[in-house]
Formats: structure tokens, C-alpha cells, sequence
């Protein structure tokens, strides 16, 4: 069975461990995990007003055997995204993984080598698993006051491990979304639902290529 990973970032929280929503569609059906933080895990707002929710919506109205499974986490950073891995497939893995982790890297001032590092160590536990795994990265960019080096270096870090890892590459999970107070909740960091719902139009297009 083939197995497809996509990982999603994660942003900052202020601290403490978000719930593990898992969405079952059913028997039978392939399994799609998103790996991230309080992105994915749909901080301040309903389960089902995530963007995993949404794409699992979106499967479900094209008919498509699929269940979408939301290992979104408040706080994580990639290092955490590779310590869970193996306990976020579980026994029975997943068809597809995706990563979108990262954003608390960079927004703790992490070293860009540093998230590299756990973002391959988490497609190699994976693949550890099923070779045969598919993996889309969701790239995360930080704001300019962090200064341009290492903002560009931060930036250059998704691309660079889509290309030498060969997975997937979405390059920046919130586009048209981060910085925009009309998308947003109060504290201009976590999108609210109409932002969940343009994250979700922006990930399907990707992820509905990789089915």
C-alpha cells in the first residue's frame, strides 16, 4: 500500500500541547496524515473548522477513499514533529504524509541547519516505515523583523529538503494568509476560519495531485 506524507507547519502558540484530532472516514480508506502545530490543529477555533476537516470535506465530495488525520500539536517545532513521528503513524502508518512544521523553528530563532536536519529525520522515519510513502513539505516563512539572513535562510531551508529528499513542496503553507488582520484572530498568528478555509484551497490542489 502506498503511503503518502505531507507535512505542515506549525505556528507559535505561546506554549502547551493542543489536542490530536484524528478524523476516521471509515474502513477501507487510504490514510492521510498532517503533521504540524497549532496551524493544523486549528488553534482558537472548532475541529471542524481546521483545514484537515475542510480537505477531509473536500475528499468526501469527490468521492475520493480517503480519511484525513490531524496530527496538529499547539507549540511544535520540527524537532517535536520527529520525536512523534513514529507514534503519529502508529501501526497503521499512512498513505500520505504531510509536513507543516517549522514555524515555531523559526520564530523561536532556531538554527535554519538545525530544522533541515529534523525535517529529513522525519521523511526518514517515514520512509523507514513505507518506502513507498508520499510526502509533501509545507514551506514556512518568517517576518522581516527577524532580520534578512536569516529570513532568507529560513525560507530556503522547505525547498532545499523537498529537492534532495524528492517529496512534494508547497512552499509557503500561508500564503495570502499570513500578515492579513481579515484572515487572522486577534493575535495576527493563527489564521481564523476564513483563513483555515483559504489554507485548505491553497493545500487541495497540491494534495489532490499526489492522490
Amino acid at each position: 500500500m502506498k503511503w503518502l506524507v505531507f507535512v505542515l507547519l506549525m505556528s507559535a502558540s505561546g506554549g502547551g500541547m493542543g489536542t490530536l484530532l484524528a478524523q476516521t472516514a471509515g474502513e477501507g480508506k487510504k490514510r492521510i496524515l498532517i503533521l504540524g502545530d497549532s496551524i493544523t490543529a486549528g488553534y482558537g477555533l472548532a475541529r471542524e473548522e481546521a483545514y484537515p476537516a475542510l480537505l477531509q470535506k473536500k475528499m468526501d465530495a469527490e468521492g475520493l477513499p480517503y480519511e484525513v488525520v490531524n496530527a496538529g500539536v499547539s507549540g511544535d517545532t520540527t524537532a517535536g514533529g520527529l520525536r512523534r513521528i513514529d507514534w503519529a503513524l502508529g501501526q497503521r502508518g499512512a498513505d500520505v504524509l504531510v509536513i507543516a512544521l517549522g514555524g515555531n523553528d523559526g520564530l523561536r530563532g532556531l538554527s535554519p541547519e538545525q530544522t533541515e536536519k529534523n525535517l529529513v529525520g522525519i521523511v526518514a522515519k517515514a520512509r523507514a516505515k513505507s518506502a513507498s510513502i508520499k510526502i509533501l513539505i509545507a514551506g514556512m516563512q518568517m517576518p522581516d523583523n527577524l532580520g534578512p539572513k536569516y529570513v532568507e535562510s529560513f525560507k530556503s531551508v522547505f525547498p532545499k529538503v523537498a529537492e534532495s529528499q524528492k517529496t512534494e513542496l508547497l512552499p509557503f503553507l500561508l500564503e495570502g494568509v499570513g500578515g492579513n488582520e481579515k484572515l487572522n484572530q486577534a493575535d495576527r498568528i493563527h489564521p481564523n476560519a476564513e483563513g483555515q478555509q483559504k489554507i485548505a484551497e491553497l493545500v487541495w490542489p497540491k494534495l489532490k495531485g499526489m492522490l
